[in-house]
């Protein structure tokens, strides 16, 4: 017996069952990804830094966006950068799906996320940020902690709502770990990767990123710490002044975004190789890195040289252009990586640039540029990243201050609120839209893909020939039998759907054919149709029966809106009830 027991399967098979069925066990399970997401965040972070200084030969103490200069000769490492990505789209680019990030990944496929495409966003992540071009590391951790724990929550076999759960866990836990920060790390799981907070997910989530925070410090890693305090001298007006400062960067992040896809969509048109496009985008990037390279790579060390610097205002401005200048131009191009810690920067520039223009109107009280900058990070953040308490916790991790956060917080609902208004998605979501992807939070909504037409439709339904005269009609039939047939012409194509009380209620039926009392010709359902777009067709045409018919126009089966509308409540029902952890 006990042999048994220690065979693979049985051990397997024994994990499965904790795992799944125990609460206390999805956390240690938790933990355990969260050590290993820390880890990865560590190998990550240590090889991104050692490439940069290989290139770039600076002290391992240094960061490359904080030097006051960079020899010309150092930065063809942006163009050669850009032909190693190259080469990796060459590698890649008989696989037509595009890689799924955790995002997409919790959204639309349950958490389920194939580790050739971890391995495919992490590396070339990791290539665009270690060459030095204008892209964060933070999708890379992300990706790494969020695809080791959907590799591990699919060998045991965790049911959908918990693998999203492991897979927000995993990605929070190694953001957390780069930022020395767990509370920023759960709250980036709940709000942007599993897109929601849940009583049933707390205890994993915070698990997994205290794990990961002590797992990164125990080895060494340096995290990527905003240091800055805060003025202690703040007013009831800051508020209002600082909600203005939000919707600014609510504004600028929309535009941010928007340009990035613009830069995107002409390049893609351009007639220059797919291949190609990141080493001239990376060409482009050296006079913008020759004039301030405080442009290049997400900006922590240029963060820390500017956000109690007191730089001048035209310096503020100018380093601001370059920076939305090179990462447009890097995310355009075809580099790989975010712009989290970009916006972060862009924001503390964003809030200094405005507590400058302030301080221009004669009789104000000036506002603490630190201050300032604090509350621009957070809400530009917020605007490209989404996560309005992920931003506001990320300050008051950094600044140990609850009162310059109730003002982030502040600031950062109202960015928030404005991208909700005006735009709509974060700067992940977006991506995906332009895919045609109907994403706009990690909200689980795959499901309603598996619910198609050919899945919920009823087969066999009652048919008859277009020509069939009434009176046979009426005799096969009978009131009773069937409320609708679906008619069929002689080629055996759909041609309309016929009620059985209207041909009844015809009292010159006689031997007219049944087609004259036909409805809903053109309007029917394919069998691929998810239940979202069946429910928009049985409102656009106030039909209570809809054919499904093959592209040959052959007649598949039949829905009823009742029960599509019914199979969704139930769904919803059943997708709350795993959300909260209801049995």
């Amino acid at each position: 017996m006990s042999e048994r027991l220690l065979r693979p399967t049985a051990l397997l098979s024994l994990a499965r069952r904790l795992f799944r069925l125990s609460e206390a066990g999805f956390i240690l399970l938790s933990i355990g990804v969260g050590i290993a997401a820390g880890l990865l965040a560590a190998i990550l972070g240590t090889v991104a830094h050692f490439l940069q200084s290989t290139f770039y030969h600076f002290d391992v103490e240094d960061r490359l966006s904080g030097l006051a200069t960079i020899s010309p000769g150092r930065l063809l490492a942006l163009p050669l950068g850009g032909l190693l990505l190259g080469a990796i789209i060459l590698t890649v680019r008989y696989h037509k799906r595009t890689a799924i990030d955790v995002v997409e990944a919790n959204a639309l496929h349950g958490g389920r996320i194939p580790f050739r495409d971890t391995m495919l966003v992490s590396g070339q992540t990791l290539i665009s940020n270690g060459c030095g071009a204008s892209v964060g590391l933070e999708a890379a951790y992300a990706q790494a902690g969020g695809g080791v724990a959907s590799l591990i929550g699919q060998w045991i076999n965790l049911r959908r709502n918990d693998l999203r759960v492991l897979v927000g866990a995993g990605a929070g836990a190694a953001i957390g770990a780069a930022f020395g920060a767990p509370l920023t790390g759960a709250f980036y799981a709940f709000e942007i990767v599993i897109g929601a907070y849940t009583p049933a997910s707390i205890a994993p989530v915070v698990a997994a990123t205290l794990a990961a925070v002590i797992t990164a410090r125990t080895l060494g890693t340096a995290a990527y710490l905003i240091a800055a305090t805060s003025s202690q001298n703040l007013a009831t007006v800051d508020y209002l002044l600082y909600a203005g400062l939000g919707l600014i960067s609510a504004v600028v992040g929309i535009a941010l975004m928007r340009l990035v896809s613009l830069v995107e969509a002409v390049v893609r048109r351009s007639v220059l190789p797919e291949w190609s496009r990141p080493a001239i985008g990376g060409l482009i990037l050296i006079p913008i890195a020759m004039i301030s390279p405080h442009a290049l790579l997400a900006g922590h060390g240029a963060l820390h040289l500017t956000i109690g610097g007191e730089l001048a205002l035209g310096a503020l401005a100018l380093v601001f252009a370059l920076k939305c200048l090179a990462s447009i131009v890097s995310l355009g191009f075809g580099f790989r990586g975010g712009l989290f810690f970009a916006s972060l920067f862009l924001g503390a520039l964003l809030g200094q640039i405005f507590a400058e223009l302030w301080a221009l109107i004669p009789g104000v009280i000036p506002l603490s540029p630190v201050d300032a900058a604090l509350v621009g990070m957070a809400g530009l953040a917020v605007a490209v990243v989404g996560g309005p308490m992920t931003m506001s916790l990320l300050v008051l991790e950094a600044t140990h201050d609850f009162e310059i956060t109730a003002i982030v917080l502040t600031a950062t609902l109202c960015s928030s609120a404005l991208v909700r208004e005006r735009f709509g998605y974060s700067f992940s979501t977006w991506r995906l839209h332009l895919r045609g992807e109907v994403i706009r939070s990690a909200r689980d909504i795959g499901w309603m893909r598996s619910l198609t037409a050919r899945r919920m439709m009823r087969a066999a339904p009652a048919t008859a020939l277009s020509t069939l005269p009434m009176a046979e009609f009426k005799a096969q039939f009978p009131l009773g039998s069937t409320s609708r047939v679906l008619l069929e012409d002689e080629a055996s194509h759909y041609a309309g759907l016929v009620p059985t009380a209207a041909v009844f209620a015809d009292t010159d039926a006689g031997e007219r054919p049944v087609s004259e009392l036909a409805i809903l010709k053109d309007v029917t359902l394919s069998p691929e149709l998810t239940i979202g777009a069946i429910m928009e067709r049985f409102d656009d045409s106030g039909a209570d029966d809809l054919a499904v018919i093959d592209p040959e126009g052959r007649i598949l089966g039949m829905l009823t809106e009742k029960y599509v509308r019914k199979r969704y409540a139930d769904e919803i029902d059943r997708v709350q009830r795993d959300l909260y952890g209801e049995d």
